[in-house]
């Protein structure tokens, strides 16, 4: 695999150089965690139904997700039954569920049947004097009995600190390991809770937890500063071997670290296979975005309904020339690797000879030279005077004036 895969991608040729390869330490089993149902429907105004849930948790594991946090059963009977009934689907992918470091809950998470749970308690020294009014000490025996009860009733226990990443590391190390010392926990995640990483800040945490703890360590990020994907990638590199996401990167204020970038930077970018199928990304989020109530903005990566094309000329142009030989002289990827479609060509305030060209191919109509030229100063000026581009009806509408007879 390398920068450049005939009709996958065409990236920069210095992501693979061995001098900035041997900067990274990915894990060798590289896992992605979705908490789509979980993290996802945390940001306000999302609900979803158990049906909705199920949907959910079968295209994901459709697409190959390794494991799906599929709700809180704490929550809400309807949650419980949720995951219930996902658990009971038979799927590939682990299930596991977010709970409480209390007994009840990890009873309750295995009523459900999963295979894992997120146990959380607050990971900072502020968060949990501050916040939950609780003492370290409680906190440590709370985690204790919870991670040792899930343990005896043979739960995998991935303990997850909320807001890790802004408590001191002395902290942060001394409290983790009296919790593994005194419980059990088969992973650990760096909670991102306030999405409040740099890229370096997470790599350097992820190697002094490996180093310092001698367990699996998972990465979780939030969107606060518009770093999450960069974030995750800084850790993963540096170790980490599963990352948490979400579809659409829905989540609670900014939302969490988007799957689809994530998967795509690591497939290009970095040349790691997932063996997730990248093809069915946006018929996920489609679904995901109907389901959720929240839209996909037009130009959000890799899934937005308007990434693929171009109004300006001179892309077009040079789009043209390419198209049918090297599309991806033009492009990073190509668009079948993610399930979108061919690239738009749009007609617009922007737009040249080439796009009036191209459009009128599209329709099967014949204009000359001349003809072009004049249709692109009709289109200008509509498209300024209305402040968006032409559509199709209205550049028919626009050459009908040139329709010759038959």
């Amino acid at each position: 695999m390398g920068f450049r895969e005939t009709r996958k991608w065409w990236v920069a040729p210095a992501n693979y150089e061995p001098e900035v390869s041997a900067q990274a330490h990915f894990a060798k089993d590289l896992k992605i965690l979705d908490t789509t149902l979980r993290d996802g429907e945390q940001q306000p105004g999302i609900v979803f139904s158990r049906e909705d849930k199920v949907a959910i948790a079968k295209q994901l594991d459709a697409i190959g997700i390794h494991k799906i946090e599929a709700g809180t059963p704490a929550v809400s009977q309807g949650d419980a039954d949720a995951i219930r009934e996902i658990c009971d689907l038979g799927l590939k992918a682990e299930i596991y569920c977010f709970v409480r470091n209390v007994v009840s809950d990890i009873e309750l998470a295995k009523q459900c049947g999963v295979t894992g749970v997120l146990a959380e308690v607050p990971g900072s020294e502020h968060l949990l004097n501050q916040g939950m009014k609780w003492s370290v000490e409680k906190a440590i025996k709370a985690a204790c009995e919870a991670t040792s009860r899930a343990h005896e009733l043979g739960m995998k226990v991935t303990f997850f600190p909320a807001d890790g990443s802004r408590a001191s590391l002395n902290f942060l190390l001394d409290t983790l390991s009296a919790i593994k010392a005194g419980g059990h926990v088969d992973a650990i995640t760096l909670v991102d809770t306030f999405g409040a990483f740099s890229p370096e800040g997470a790599a350097y945490t992820v190697r002094k937890m490996i180093e310092g703890l001698q367990v699996p360590i998972e990465v979780h990020c939030h969107e606060d500063f518009g770093l999450s994907v960069a974030t995750t990638l800084a850790a993963l590199a540096a170790g980490a071997s599963c990352a948490h996401v979400t579809v659409n990167g829905i989540g609670e204020r900014t939302g969490n670290t988007p799957l689809e970038p994530l998967l795509v930077s690591l497939q290009a970018l970095y040349g790691i296979d997932t063996g997730i199928d990248l093809s069915r990304l946006v018929e996920l989020s489609r679904d995901v975005e109907k389901r959720s109530g929240f839209a996909v903005p037009p130009a959000k990566a890799i899934v937005g309904e308007r990434i693929f094309g171009w109004e300006t000329g001179m892309p077009v142009g040079m789009w043209k020339n390419c198209k049918d030989t090297d599309p991806l002289v033009m492009l990073p990827y190509l668009w079948t690797l993610v399930g979108q479609r061919e690239p738009y060509i749009y007609t617009g305030k922007k737009s040249g000879n080439a796009n009036i060209a191209l459009v009128a191919q599209e329709l099967g109509i014949s204009l000359s030279e001349e003809e072009i030229k004049e249709m692109v100063n009709l289109v200008k000026e509509k498209a300024i005077n209305a402040k968006r581009d032409i559509s199709r009806d209205e550049f028919k509408a626009f050459a009908a004036k040139y329709r010759r007879p038959e």
